[in-house]
């Protein structure tokens, strides 16, 4: 259902099909009902020491739908509290993708860290995904932005 708030809102997909590959596997969930992300619930403890990156799955596989692309994304107050963030941030869900949801994390933190059975690791959100073809070209069109000034350079 379109937001009536928003009238130029592309509408959602219908659903997320979700496939528990564990029993203990938690459904990926919104804390609330306006949040854009879904939470990634870790199926196994996962011990990372400071600077080490891990692997934590979550016991889910997921369809997305044709169109869309699941974007796992960090949870702030895990990156706030305990430096823990994604390594592949964000991490990319294609629409073909049928195997585990897993999160990748690095401890930027200067403590060890376990993520414990059952903590929400991630967020996945879904967005809607436009498939242009890339197309060579002799030159491109002028732009009046940063043209090829690289990084840092439209400013501080």
């Amino acid at each position: 259902m379109i937001d009536p708030r928003m009238p130029d809102a592309i509408p959602p997909p219908p659903f997320l099909p979700v496939q528990r590959l564990r029993d203990d596997a938690q459904l990926p969930a919104r804390a609330h009902p306006w949040d854009a992300g879904l939470d990634l619930v870790a199926v196994e403890a996962v011990h990372l020491d400071p600077g080490a990156r891990g692997v934590v799955p979550t016991g889910i596989a997921v369809a997305i739908p044709e169109g869309w692309a699941g974007l796992v994304v960090p949870r702030s107050g895990l990156a706030r509290r305990q430096g823990i963030t994604l390594t592949n941030s964000p991490g990319l869900i294609d629409a073909g993708y049928r195997g585990e949801v897993e999160v990748l994390v690095i401890n930027h933190d200067a403590d060890a860290h376990t993520i414990a059975v059952g903590e929400r690791i991630a967020q996945l959100v879904l967005v809607p995904v436009l498939t242009a073809p890339a197309v060579e070209v002799e030159t491109l069109p002028t732009s009046d932005g940063r043209g090829g000034g690289g990084f840092g350079s439209s400013g501080r």
